[in-house]
């Protein structure tokens, strides 16, 4: 090897492999595909070894690359921790906080903390990622997650977000005219309901408890969603029983075109929490992420 790689060559290579794609990579450093292949060729060329297998559809590692992804994913994580650790030092944290979260977390966030984090850090720039999937947030490179206490990794350092919430069985009111509601979950398999479709492919089994007594159904029903607002819409229009957050089905409550059913089987667990790793250090961006979200108004959390 005549030169070392230049730093920003492999935080290029490491963005590529990782995704396993140019242009996912491009939109997550902000270059564009073309300037992430110029680096390659270049790392590539420095280097004397080929390290992504390229196609007209897909780019994976070689065997060369994958060993070299492996050593310099622990490098750039001490680097991004050593540029951190002089955060303390500056007038206000500067940089950009990466947060993966769910959609109705992400709303949340948007209503009651966003502004004013970025109104009080105006060196702060958020990269707020919505993802119905759990990630490892380390691995994927995020600085924090918001998930149901129920969902949180063991290993985490948790922050609540507002109180409890809840999850509902619903439909309409023209749904139940001349049907007998049900009454226990198993009632449900005698109904038309709306399935979700989770991003792993599978099907939710919805989920009840009473006085102890756990039941998960896999219910019936000709359409499935993956799109919990679609949900709450075709429930609305009198297509079948939905299973909801209590946040995506409180405005068609309020406006009567859903009511509950099976209320007593739907209790309140543990809401939102924001998590991190608790084994490096804190960025000051996320620790004022942090100090804002403690102040703000999150009563609606579901």
């Amino acid at each position: 090897m005549n030169e070392r790689p230049a730093l920003d060559e492999l935080v290029a290579f490491t963005a590529i492999a990782t995704q396993c794609s140019f242009r996912g990579a491009a939109d997550e450093l902000g270059l564009s595909a073309s300037t992430l292949s110029h680096a390659m060729r270049s790392l590539e060329q420095r280097l004397g070894v080929r390290l992504l297998h390229r196609t007209t559809r897909s780019v994976s590692p070689t065997e060369a690359g994958r060993r070299l992804l492996a050593h310099l994913r622990p490098v750039l994580r001490d680097l991004d921790l050593a540029l951190a650790a002089v955060d303390d030092f500056r007038a206000g944290p500067i940089g950009t906080l990466r947060i993966n979260a769910s959609e109705t977390a992400a709303r949340l966030l948007l209503r009651a903390v966003v502004p004013d984090f970025l109104a009080r850090h105006p060196g702060m720039s958020l990269d707020l990622v919505t993802d119905g999937r759990l990630v490892d947030i380390v691995a994927e490179g995020f600085d924090a997650g918001i998930r149901l206490g129920e969902a949180l990794p063991q290993d985490m350092i948790a922050v609540r977000l507002g109180g409890e919430t809840r999850f509902c069985a619903v439909a309409s009111p023209a749904y139940l005219a001349g049907r007998a509601p049900p009454l226990t979950p198993d009632d449900l398999m005698q109904h038309r309901c709306i399935r979700l479709r989770l991003p792993s492919g599978r099907l939710y089994r919805w989920e009840f408890e009473r006085h102890g007594q756990e039941i998960a159904i896999d219910v019936p029903g000709p359409l499935t969603l993956d799109h919990p607002e679609l949900m709450a819409d075709c429930a609305a229009r009198g297509l079948g029983i939905a299973y909801l957050s209590e946040a995506t089905a409180r405005p068609h409550l309020d406006r009567g075109t859903l009511v509950g059913v099976l209320d007593d089987w739907c209790p309140p667990i543990p809401g939102l929490f924001l998590y991190y790793p608790g084994h490096r250090h804190v960025p000051a961006g996320l620790r004022a992420f942090i100090d804002v979200l403690k102040r703000a108004d999150l009563t609606s959390t579901g």
